[in-house]
């Protein structure tokens, strides 16, 4: 009995111990903010995505994120890049979640995992398998068992992950916040109602020991927070008056997409907003994205998403600092940091000091005492008097006074010195250029099947390639009247997306595009037919899958017809009914033209001995040794028309130097920031730079291959280095 009394004595013991350790790595909440180990915390986040950079890159964005004063790292986490077959895991290299979110901890900060598992982040299918498309029965994102018990599947699997390496904070590690859904608020019908509840409910029952959230979905129910996405979220409270405001996306610039200009958003508007979010009671700001990075391989949606995604952030995409949105935000953090004792204790006070200046002031029972002075005029200055003091304040703006006296920062004013990029020219050569030429001569002789009438894209690639050629043929009777007269006759072929190359007997007879507003187009050309049996070769090329809107999957892409022919004797043929062959993909990436290791150098053909004008749909091959010195490096890709690129089988992205049109006119910090305000780059390439990571060289004989669809130069191609200057 005295052996069992003890035994039980020291469970007890050891019971009390462990529930001691988990209260002092509890997350909770109340109304002011997340109480982290009992202490009430203002935080500020970023948005670092682990697969849009490189395992080498991390160590040094994560620690850069911390001197620029954040406390937490956010991502999401990439469904389809971990199961891409159905119960088939991929967590290596640049998808290694755990290495990434451990070396988040290693450097003291704390994570958002934002598992989603939909996070449209402009990313291939909004970050679904494309294999989940084609579960029996299934829709996504609705009351819908088959895609409920997939999403479900996949949250436990990456929850168990998590508490297997005690990662979450209730187990010491740094993971205090987790996300589930993303942004589906405007999609609730009664059926998303109770969706929408079931994914909180699953959630919740993982018992992570941390709070969960739910991003613009007012009516997320307890113990889930529902938290603000936007350009300014001042507006925003939560949905029950317990809960902290919380800011999961303050969007520092904006996504650009092919045809577009480049989208900068001001620091002094982004500053202003988070100071507005933290003076009505904000108390977590993560800034979308705080390093943006690459949209590597076929990994970008839209549809018409550029391979950059370097979203003005404060470190760009090269991961190099951007001056002064880094430093003024750095100052920002300071400044409010100052202020977070008397901020996370009282509510707010009002006063008006003028038509459009306000005083935002919380005062603690213990003396604390932070104001902010606002200045909501877009053009004109203001001198308020506040505390028996006098304060100058630049129009659109905040200045935040810690002691309530003193100005620590204001919003406006920048002190930082401003970053200037350069792509300057590197040691590397690019050598002993190789050709490879796609066959359309033989295109139906080697077609995968065929069928009556036209198919929709993704039924048949299942996006193992952006490429599905069309192909079929027409008999043309020699008593044509056009054939006699020398002249051509039209074709027009009616398409969903995204971009089209219409070949006629072997010869490119036109292209046509859609874009990310209008993703379907007809392609309208004159034809040269000739008596006889004539092919007409259709290649309807993607630009990435639908990542948002309800019931994306659905959306149709490729040709949709109806394909006609128009000027022969008896009239229009629509050649949409009659039968067609259909091929996915391109015989360089079924022959993996791509491998370093590559197939026999007699596939390939000598620079001296293939002709100068650049022909459609070709391969380049080329090698260079990695240049001098430690600049991050890119493709200089601007004499190239549109295809992909890879460096030693490392897919670098689709690239497209299609012009940018916008509005590039001068850009105001002051008044409500939309992405169209601040605009860049037009009439120029939308994207003329490809990042290259360094990691992905070898000190000699690394490979380049290009595969072109139009009529480019690959001569003009350069690897050219990253500089910053300040002044």
């Amino acid at each position: 009995m005295e052996a069992n009394s003890t035994s039980k004595w020291c469970l007890l013991c050891l019971f009390l111990i462990w529930g001691v350790q988990l209260t002092q790595c509890s997350v909770t909440y109340d109304n002011k903010a997340l109480i982290i180990n009992g202490q009430k915390r203002i935080l500020f986040s970023g948005s670092i995505h682990y697969p849009r950079s490189t395992p080498q890159m991390w160590e040094g964005l994560i620690q850069k994120a911390k001197d620029g004063g954040l406390d937490v790292i956010d991502t999401y986490v990439f469904w389809n890049l971990h199961e891409p077959t159905a119960g088939n895991y991929n967590f290596e290299g640049r998808y290694d979640l755990v290495g990434f979110i451990k070396m988040v901890q290693k450097a003291g900060l704390y994570v958002h995992l934002r598992i989603g598992p939909y996070i449209c982040a402009e990313w291939n299918f909004g970050g679904f398998p494309v294999w989940l498309n084609y579960v029996p029965g299934i829709s996504f994102r609705t009351n819908n068992e088959p895609f409920k018990i997939a999403m479900q599947g996949f949250t436990q699997k990456i929850v168990q992950m998590m508490k297997d390496e005690k990662l979450f904070q209730s187990q010491g590690g740094p993971i205090i916040l987790s996300q589930i859904e993303n942004e589906y608020g405007p999609q609730s019908t009664n059926a998303g109602r109770a969706y929408m509840r079931w994914a909180v409910e699953m959630a919740v029952e993982l018992g992570t020991g941390v709070p969960w959230v739910m991003c613009k979905q007012d009516d997320a129910p307890d113990p889930v927070i529902n938290t603000c996405n936007g350009f300014y979220c001042d507006y925003f409270s939560p949905n029950k008056p317990y809960k902290p405001a919380m800011w999961t996306e303050a969007w520092t610039g904006w996504f650009t997409e092919f045809g577009g200009p480049i989208q900068q958003r001001p620091v002094e508007d982004l500053a202003f907003a988070v100071a507005r979010f933290i003076q009505k009671g904000g108390s977590f700001v993560n800034y979308y994205m705080y390093q943006g990075g690459t949209n590597f391989g076929r990994t970008a949606g839209g549809p018409f998403i550029t391979t950059s995604y370097d979203y003005d952030a404060p470190i760009d995409e090269y991961g190099l600092i951007r001056q002064p949105k880094y430093g003024h935000l750095k100052e920002l953090h300071r400044a409010i940091k100052l202020c977070e004792r008397a901020l996370v204790s009282a509510e707010p006070t009002v006063t008006m000091l003028g038509g459009y200046e306000q005083a935002h002031v919380f005062s603690s029972k213990s003396g604390d005492c932070a104001a902010f002075l606002s200045n909501y005029h877009m053009q004109t200055a203001a001198r308020v008097r506040f505390n028996n003091m006098y304060y100058d304040l630049p129009p659109w703006s905040i200045s935040i006074l810690p002691n309530c006296k003193n100005v620590a920062f204001n919003t406006a004013k920048v002190g930082v010195q401003t970053s200037k990029t350069q792509m300057l020219p590197t040691n590397a050569k690019l050598l002993s250029w190789e050709t490879f030429s796609e066959d359309l001569s033989s295109a139906n002789d080697d077609s995968e099947f065929r069928t009556v009438g036209l198919l929709e894209q993704l039924n048949v690639t299942r996006d193992i390639s952006d490429y599905l050629w069309y192909l079929t043929s027409v008999d043309i009777s020699p008593s044509e009247s056009f054939l006699r007269r020398g002249q051509h006759i039209t074709l027009t072929v009616q398409s969903a997306g995204d971009a089209l190359h219409v070949f006629v007997n072997g010869q490119l007879s036109g292209s046509a595009f859609g874009s990310r507003e209008n993703r379907k187009f007809t392609f309208t050309g004159k034809v040269n037919l000739h008596a006889g049996r004539n092919t007409i070769s259709l290649l309807s090329v993607a630009v990435g899958l639908p990542n948002n809107g309800a019931h994306f999957e659905t959306w149709n892409t490729g040709v949709q017809g109806p394909v006609v022919l128009q000027g022969l004797d008896k009239g229009k043929r629509d050649l949409s009914w009659q039968k067609w062959s259909y091929k996915v993909g391109l015989k360089g990436e079924r022959m993996n033209l791509v491998s370093p290791i590559g197939v026999s150098s007699v596939d390939w053909m000598p620079e001296s001995l293939f002709a100068r004008s650049p022909q459609p749909l070709t391969w380049y091959k080329a090698y260079f040794n990695a240049p001098d010195a430690e600049d991050p490096l890119a493709l200089d890709m601007g004499s190239m028309g549109k295809g992909q690129v890879w460096i030693n089988g490392q897919n670098i992205g689709r690239y497209w130097t299609l012009s940018a049109n916008g509005n590039c006119t001068r850009c105001s910090y002051s008044g409500t920031f939309r992405p169209k305000k601040c605009q860049l780059g037009c009439g120029e390439p939308t994207q003329r730079w490809y990042h290259v990571p360094r990691s992905w060289l070898k000190p000699t004989h690394n490979q380049l291959v290009v595969f072109e669809e139009l009529h480019g130069d690959v001569s003009r191609i350069a690897l050219v280095k990253r500089s910053v200057t300040y002044s």
